[in-house]
């Protein structure tokens, strides 16, 4: 984590000093005007649709050995269109029950703080839905995401805790909401020792450029480890509550659906260990001597291993080398060399992290309504010819 110093000083003392207002203002007419869909330009070699507001990347696509996502690259999942929001009229209000005093901050002010970058991964929840139906023949809802809903950024923001300190945390404080400036007021929250966290952060650049629209401009939140859903986008408010707020997206969405699963319904907060083949689904490559690419990744540290089957999952008789920058909550490359003859064949990478966590076997692979959440191994088919 970079530490980048600024006049922490000088900005309380414009705090003091009534330069931090205690009205939330968003843009003009109220919230952020809605887009058609998507900011971004969406090339089919680089991104596949699932619907208006989402893209899923083509794992095939990335750098190999780069794992830092580029902009351009990083899948967005969207609950609605982007909206537009302008930096001169956005506010970030701190509130709530349990906070001593409402702050808002203009955008200038939000920059002006000390600021920290952290490079992690974001992943959605419903990446890898797919495979519940393909390989455990068992229906879901959701758009069938395989692998691609996960991107690695380094992101440049505020401390949640430093935001969280301007207004000051009464005894009573148990709860932190973002609440996103998007049509349907997005909303999702966290325990406050997660927001506390010294890597959660209210991000405004991503890689180094301002952070996107489509990626949450002018600030996200970055929750590290936990379901993309809880790094909340377009974010106008903190709330600070003493009793956990109940939303549609901790009651209804991101919960665990099903005959399985107790109620009421568990809600998502971690990831899983997860790993992935960097190819086409199925792939056909020419027969002979092949370096296979991959990614794995956990939301737990750094990856130690990356174990690979050639016999659908059986046995895992191979061990990949791991390529490039392997860091916590981030991921790393893989890769494997393989003497293919003509013919079918799957490539199964099955990652280990460095306390020991490692991919489910299939068979313990728990099904939910939702499809959240798939983390067994992953048989890639390739063709060779």
């Amino acid at each position: 984590m970079q530490i980048h110093q600024r006049s922490r000083r000088g900005f309380l003392a414009l705090a003091g000093g009534g330069g931090i207002t205690a009205a939330l203002v968003c843009t003009a007419g109220g919230r952020g005007r809605g887009g058609g869909e998507l900011v971004k330009a969406l090339p089919p070699a680089v991104f596949v649709r699932h619907g208006a507001h989402n893209a899923e990347t083509r794992l095939e696509s990335l750098p190999v050995g780069r794992l830092v996502t580029p902009n351009d690259h990083f899948y967005v999942r969207n609950h609605g269109p982007t909206p537009r929001l302008s930096r001169t009229d956005w506010r970030l209000e701190i509130r709530g029950d349990a906070v001593e005093r409402p702050v808002t901050l203009t955008y200038e002010q939000l920059v002006a703080l000390p600021t920290v970058t952290i490079t992690r991964y974001l992943e959605c929840a419903g990446n890898g839905r797919a495979y519940f139906s393909e390989l455990l023949g068992v229906e879901v809802e959701g758009d069938p995401w395989r692998d691609g809903a996960y991107g690695v950024a380094a992101w440049t923001g505020v401390p949640l805790a430093t935001l969280l300190e301007l207004a000051g945390l009464r005894d009573s404080a148990a709860w932190v909401m973002p609440v996103g400036l998007d049509a349907e007021a997005y909303a999702r929250p966290m325990p406050l020792a997660k927001a506390m966290t010294a890597d959660t952060i209210l991000a405004h650049r991503m890689n180094g450029e301002v952070l996107p629209m489509d990626h949450g401009f002018p600030a996200r939140v970055v929750v590290p480890g936990w379901i993309g859903a809880a790094s909340v986008k377009w974010v106008g408010a903190l709330e600070v509550s003493a009793r956990e707020p109940a939303v549609a997206a901790n009651t209804e969405d991101y919960v665990m659906l099903g005959a399985d699963w107790p109620r009421p319904p568990p809600v998502l907060t971690t990831l899983e260990i997860k790993s992935a083949v960097c190819l086409p689904w199925p792939a056909v490559l020419p027969a002979g001597r092949r370096t296979i690419h991959g990614l794995a990744w956990s939301p737990f540290g750094k990856i130690a291993r990356v174990d690979v089957s050639l016999d659908g999952g059986r046995t895992f008789t191979r061990t990949a080398r791991l390529v490039g920058d392997n860091l916590p909550v981030a991921g790393t490359w893989w890769q494997l060399e393989l003497d293919a003859p003509p013919g079918d064949l799957t490539v199964t990478p099955r990652a280990v992290d460095e306390h020991g966590h490692t991919q489910p076997p299939l068979s313990q692979q728990r099904p939910n309504d939702k499809g959240y959440l798939f983390a067994a191994p992953v048989p890639h088919p390739i063709r060779f010819e």
